[in-house]
């Protein structure tokens, strides 16, 4: 069916994010995760996940991939099985720049060079038993991120 027309709102609408939650092994069988410094306010030179502003013509698994790469230099496919969907977070305040919701991934992966660049001034892999503070709500979506990495079957941690 063809939608004819234009469409307006009156109603205000959120922004969406995408957040990617990516692990690995390290030498000793202990498991890192990978966090960018933004570059960038808010919480300039705070530790978070890669991830950014979703763009129109792209489903929220493209957004993922692309940030991933864009910040970090990790280049994965939407199609890759290990990355799923971990949730959605929509607390009012997450974001001080206004009402935005990420959809977080997460996944498993083998230990990859990073660099930090667009937006991110570095980026690095950090034991997940020390991890620095970090920007919006990304210690919950972390929290759960390994939560549910320990009962993914194929996934042992």
């Amino acid at each position: 069916m063809a939608i004819r027309g234009t469409y307006t709102y009156d109603y205000p609408r959120p922004a969406l994010t995408t957040d990617c939650v990516l692990f690995c092994r390290d030498e000793g069988g202990g498991l890192s995760v990978l966090l960018i410094e933004r570059g960038g306010e808010p919480y300039k030179g705070c530790w978070a996940f890669p991830g950014g502003f979703l763009e129109m013509d792209e489903t929220v698994r493209q957004g993922a991939v692309r940030e991933l790469e864009e910040e970090t230099g990790l280049v994965m496919s939407p199609d890759d099985c290990r990355l799923r969907e971990l949730g959605c977070y929509s607390a009012v305040d997450r974001d001080p720049r206004g009402r935005v919701i990420t959809i977080a991934f997460y996944a498993l992966v083998e230990k990859g060079d990073v660099k930090g660049s667009d937006d991110a001034s570095d980026a690095r892999w950090f034991p997940v038993s020390s991890p620095p503070s970090l920007a919006f709500d990304h210690d919950i979506i972390l929290g759960d991120a390994l939560s549910r990495l320990k009962t993914d079957a194929d996934c042992p941690v």
